[in-house]
């Protein structure tokens, strides 16, 4: 009920979110590799081939993203999002028409930009000044368009490829992003929402605004985005290399195939329950716990030779994914406050885009030089604990500071993150 009343008062700003973090599925990988048959035989590309030009694209969409990021703090979202959804229409219509590699190559460059990066920096930033209280809650219902896109669109993708052809489906997909997209997202997002009409608790009290060079000066920031950046890394390593694992393992790729149901139901459920807690405790108490059922899980993928395995591994990587994608969302705003949270994400966004990219290439060309992959995935289980500890450390350093500050100067303002003294005075903005 509580959840209930909260989506009927503020359903146009979490409609909003909902609609681009559901409509930048066109540019995600799970979308565009549909098309990955049909591309390759087209171009004459091999997997490799095909492979290294779409890392190419990835990592150029991200080396961009930062400098578009900005773009939010100097200018109303609404206008972001419009122009950000034209041009995401433009990158897939372009899909239907590539006749030439070098053409390829941009539109995977700019599907990935104006999809994956610049749809979810502009629903997660949004959200994150839109709500204060309740921004756990709000961060969870929005991200749900993400699991929404990835469990209904590769089904509408076939059947529309199956009447109209691969391009014939890219050119009604850039029709769904100008006639659907375009104002289910946009006209809601033209009412600003006043975060402050949610009073924050006295546990939550606001922070100062942090620059974007403020924050890339400060160590605690990079300790965090080293944890931030596993589930990225590691869930599409896994997921990239699911044949080469069930290869090994002796298990069907059906049965593989199963578990990203009950993967998807356990994120959703987590992501919505993580929200809550947030609201309660802090995104920065949760830190600490996100990684820890995806040590495990990589403790069992690596180790467990039973398809009994397959589900426990995947219910284990839905929790970290669903606690991940509501918590970082709230993190930043929590942490650096919200007048440059899109330059600040932009950057966090980017390096997530980043990890994703390397993962599966890294772990490839390990494969390739006989490097134990199980072992691999152990590795990555191990760093996930070894991060949990580091986390531990910063929320505990970083509590312990804020106390001694408020008992210092109690009419003082808000301190920043661990680490803020030990660099140089952050300039006032």
């Amino acid at each position: 009920m509580s959840y209930l009343r909260f989506c009927l008062a503020n359903g146009r700003w979490l409609g909003a979110g909902f609609a681009l973090c559901f409509f930048s599925s066109f540019g995600q990988t799970f979308f565009i590799s549909l098309s990955n048959g049909e591309i390759r035989a087209e171009f004459g590309l091999s997997n490799g081939a095909f492979g290294l030009i779409y890392m190419a694209a990835t990592l150029a969409s991200a080396a961009t993203l930062p400098a578009l990021g900005g773009l939010l703090d100097r200018h109303p979202a609404w206008k972001i999002a419009a122009a950000n959804i034209l041009a995401l229409a433009a990158a897939t219509a372009a899909m239907a028409f590539s006749t030439a590699i070098p053409f390829l190559v941009l539109t995977l460059y700019l599907l990935r930009l104006f999809g994956q990066g610049m749809m979810t920096e502009i629903a997660l930033t949004a959200t994150g000044r839109w709500f204060a209280a309740n921004r756990g809650r709000a961060m969870a219902l929005v991200t749900l368009g993400l699991h929404a896109g990835t469990g209904a669109l590769p089904f509408a993708y076939v059947m529309a490829a199956e009447s109209l052809g691969w391009r014939g489906a890219w050119i009604a997909a850039a029709l769904v992003l100008l006639f659907l997209a375009l104002p289910l997202s946009v006209l809601p997002m033209m009412r600003d929402r006043n975060p402050r009409s949610d009073p924050l608790p006295a546990a939550k009290s606001e922070v100062r605004d942090w620059t974007r060079g403020e924050v890339l000066r400060s160590a605690g920031f990079w300790l965090i985005l080293m944890a931030v950046l596993a589930p990225p890394f590691i869930g599409t390593t896994l997921f990239f290399h699911q044949v080469y694992l069930t290869e090994l393992r002796g298990w069907s790729l059906g049965a593989f195939a199963a578990g990203f149901a009950l993967m998807s139901a356990t994120t959703v459920l987590v992501s919505i329950a993580c929200g809550s807690l947030i609201d309660r405790f802090s995104a920065l108490k949760l830190l600490p716990a996100f990684l820890l059922p995806m040590a495990a899980s990589c403790f069992v993928a690596a180790s467990a030779i039973g398809e009994w395995s397959i589900p426990v591994f995947m219910i284990l990587l839905g929790i970290s994914n669903g606690a991940s994608s509501t918590l970082l969302g709230a993190l930043w705003p929590e942490l650096y406050g919200t007048k440059h949270l899109g330059a600040i994400r932009s950057v966090t966004v980017a390096q997530m885009v980043l990890a994703s990219a390397l993962g599966p290439g890294v772990t490839g060309v390990l494969i390739d030089l006989d490097v134990s992959y199980p072992l691999q995935i152990a590795a990555m289980g191990g760093y996930c604990l070894i991060m949990s500890a580091a986390m531990a450390v910063f929320v505990v350093t970083l509590s312990r500071r804020r106390r001694r500050a408020a008992t210092v100067e109690p009419l003082g303002p808000q301190p920043g993150p661990a680490f803020e003294r030990i660099d140089p005075e952050p300039r006032q903005p």
